[in-house]
């Protein structure tokens, strides 16, 4: 084997290799070999069929296969020969492949930049700790008592309100034709909960008891009915009962039905139950920080396939977003080009990240268990109640989608990691506070900060996608977002979103 390198600028390499044709001759006369032994052709006795009669019915696979292995073995030998690490799958071509010639092909590719991290000593993170007062805790308690509320008729006839919830009777219709599931008797709908397709439950806000309303709204594009996706729909409703939400009676009692003994006991699980949101919020807020220091310290050049393939990814998002009429109100200000540019900077903010948390990794053997990864696996087939087999099936097959299991498991194991070596010092702050949105105003933000949100306001944007409730996905779901568990599953699955 012959290799020529004909490209080394920055982190790009190119190379051109030979392979001796006698070698490609003898891996040919090799499987032709192999397949006497392995063919049977009627006529011939097992293992006695001329090689020349196999040659001629199986010559072209044979060489088809040679060529694929030659390929693939070369090439491996040629990177590994020189230690070189790609970023990506490299491009092959082959250039010359003919009978009796020396097989000749390219590889392209971007290699991995050397990285050096910083001391992570010297990186100074700040972590907030919310004061939890008693009353926050009692009006956690007071939205408890409303969820394990009841309702009741309303004790004089007016017309309904937000939070009101309708015992209605409903029959829908497409182009005039009904369809399977766009009807219901007696149906509970709490109005505002958004459990219908959007502006069901608007139209009936401010309907009274025996009122029939006619209530017009048109599936979304993406719904998750091909059949009803993107059409317009005409429901016809009957009012028959406003309803008022109860709340149930905070005492000894309510603190049995949920398995404590006492209010006491309800309000000391209540605030570590607070303490424990609060520490989450204070954790991601404060490796938002330092992915914006280590951004900021840290300066090497990013492999320019990589960079490609994150804005692209990043875009389609966009597209769809677009395309769904749900994109964020400040991207449908700006022009296309401002769009892109700012794309571009946050693809390659991630990117250069995300190698910098990779050899962190790598360095320090950060490794994700298989306990970790299949706990991962069990909680998002979870998601979907009733396709929880399914999940986990179609993961298990699929490397790519147990990759996107244990990308994110990874990262969150390298940034504790860092932040356990940075100088961290905790702050005392109120609750308000800590929520606040670090780029609605707050002092300190930094533009990488914002990079980091807007990444996240595209991408939350292109998700925002209606499905029959309990769908199983067809593909990964995106890794850089948590994923809310879908509702439950009502009794008119077909006329909701």
């Amino acid at each position: 084997m012959q290799v020529t390198e004909t490209k080394n600028e920055g982190l790009s390499r190119a190379y051109a290799i030979t392979v001796p044709a006698s070698d490609i001759q003898q891996r040919v006369e090799s499987r032709l070999q192999e397949l006497v032994g392995q063919v049977n052709i009627p006529g011939f006795r097992p293992g006695k069929v001329p090689v020349k009669l196999i040659r001629q019915r199986y010559g072209d696979a044979v060489k088809g296969e040679v060529l694929q292995a030659a390929v693939a073995e070369n090439a491996s030998k040629a990177l590994a020969d020189r230690e070189i690490q790609p970023a990506m799958q490299p491009k092959i071509e082959v250039t010359t492949f003919e009978e009796g010639k020396d097989l000749e092909f390219k590889i392209e590719l971007d290699v991995l930049p050397v990285i050096e991290p910083v001391d992570f000593k010297t990186v100074e993170l700040e972590r907030l700790k919310a004061r939890i007062e008693d009353k926050e805790v009692d009006e956690s308690l007071l939205r408890m008592a409303e969820n394990f509320g009841k309702t009741e008729p309303v004790a004089k006839p007016r017309k309904s309100k937000e939070g009101d919830v309708v015992v209605i009777d409903f029959e829908g219709s497409v182009g005039g034709e009904a369809f399977e599931g766009g009807a219901a008797k007696d149906y509970h709908l709490e109005l505002g909960a958004g459990r219908f397709i959007p502006g069901f439950e608007s139209q009936l806000a401010g309907a009274a008891a025996g009122d029939h309303v006619k209530v017009e709204v048109a599936f979304p594009e993406n719904y998750g009915n091909p059949g009803l996706a993107g059409k317009d729909a005409v429901f016809e409703v009957d009012v028959k009962e406003i309803r008022e939400k109860v709340p149930a009676t905070i005492d000894d009692e309510f603190a049995k039905q949920v398995g404590l003994e006492t209010v006491a006991d309800l309000k000391k699980q209540m605030r570590q139950r607070l303490e424990g949101e609060y520490a989450a919020v204070a954790r991601d807020r404060v490796k938002r920080q330092l992915l914006d220091k280590l951004d900021a310290v840290h300066d090497f050049e990013a492999p320019q396939g990589m960079l490609d393939a994150e804005f692209d990814s990043i875009w389609n998002q966009y597209e769809s977003a677009r395309k769904n009429q749900e994109l964020d109100p400040e991207d449908e200000k700006k022009s296309e080009e401002e769009v892109r540019e700012e794309f571009h900077g946050i693809a390659a903010r991630r990117v250069r990240l995300g190698l910098l948390l990779a050899a962190v990794g790598q360095r320090n053997n950060i490794e994700v268990t298989p306990e970790e990864v299949n706990r991962a696996l069990i909680r998002q087939a979870q998601n979907f109640p009733g396709h929880e087999r399914r999940i986990i099936e179609a993961y298990r097959n699929n490397e790519n989608l147990m990759a996107s299991l244990r990308a994110p498991i990874f990262e969150e194991k390298v940034v504790d990691f860092i932040i356990e070596m940075a100088d961290v010092k905790e702050r005392e702050v109120s609750a308000e506070e800590l929520l606040r949105d670090p780029d609605a105003g707050e002092e300190g933000a930094t533009a990488a900060t914002a990079a980091t949100a807007k990444a996240g306001k595209a991408k939350k944007s292109a998700a925002k996608k209606a499905a029959a409730p309990g769908k199983a996905p067809d593909k990964a779901p995106d890794k850089d977002k948590p994923k809310a568990k879908p509702k439950a599953k009502a009794k008119s699955a077909k006329a909701k979103e």
